[in-house]
């Protein structure tokens, strides 16, 4: 099933394994090619499902409207009802992680576990929203390749390899333009989830890069602190992208997840 009809639009999806379902929420302006990896380590343990955002990768497009992350989140529940899953394990980096917060906002009862990987709680500071608001005319003014290289030296940490930059950069310069203003959007607009983490009660994983300037680690500490089951993983050698800078550190973290949460596989 490489392609999944929900909400009115099609998401493109990858997939490994059998059992429990595990969703993978990419991040900002990436799309499910970044937890290659993850699928291929964790199929043995899960169904593990990665899924292109509404608007992302091979998805449909979308039209330039604000990409909620509770959109998306909707959209990932429409897909557990498609695989006739009740629980899945929600695994989330960066803007995927806010999406994983909207999804145990609204369908809490669907997570079997949740990992928050180099993201952070907190809705944006005005600042951070004026930034959000400038990246989408900057990409305007001077197009994708000028977003990414600034991305490139912001998100990944001084040890990436140039076989990680040049996949990082093959994601972002392949994001189309209306995907990329409507998430910023949709980011900018976000609330603050604080609150929702004190309520988790499923096992959780907080993992972050060592190096990660964009959520760096005191935000990964802070959030392991108001969860009431979470274990913290700082990955050495990474920043804001861990899964394909230090996979094996990060795929280790979520086998322990996944251990964890066996108890309640369904």
């Amino acid at each position: 099933m490489p392609y999944a009809e929900v909400n009115g639009t099609r998401l493109h999806i990858r997939q490994n394994g059998e059992g429990p379902v595990a969703l993978f929420i990419h991040g900002f302006p990436l799309d499910s090619s970044m937890w290659i990896e993850q699928l291929e380590d964790l199929g043995s343990l899960r169904r593990c499902i990665a899924i292109d955002l509404r608007g992302f990768g091979r998805s449909a497009p979308v039209t330039g409207a604000p990409l909620t992350v509770e959109q998306h989140a909707d959209d990932l529940a429409a897909v557990l009802d498609l695989v006739s899953a009740e629980q899945a394990d929600i695994i989330g980096l960066s803007m995927g992680g806010y999406v994983a917060m909207a999804f145990a906002d609204m369908y809490p009862h669907r997570m079997r576990s949740l990992a928050l990987i180099d993201t952070r709680s907190g809705a944006d500071s005005e600042e951070a929203k004026a930034g959000r608001d400038a990246m989408a005319e900057r990409l305007l003014d001077d197009g994708r390749v000028a977003i990414a290289e600034a991305m490139e030296s912001a998100l990944l940490g001084p040890q990436a390899t140039i076989a990680v930059r040049a996949r990082l950069r093959s994601m972002v310069e392949a994001c189309p333009y209306e995907t990329i203003v409507g998430a910023l959007g949709g980011m900018r607009d976000r609330p603050d989830r604080t609150a929702v983490l004190r309520s988790v009660s499923v096992p959780v994983a907080v993992i972050v890069g060592e190096q990660d300037a964009v959520t760096p680690p005191t935000e990964a500490e802070a959030m392991a602190v108001a969860l009431p089951d979470a274990a913290l993983t700082i990955v050495p050698g990474a920043g804001h992208v861990a899964p394909i800078e230090q996979p094996e550190a990060v795929n280790e973290a979520l086998r322990v997840l996944l251990a964890r949460s066996s108890g309640s596989v369904d």
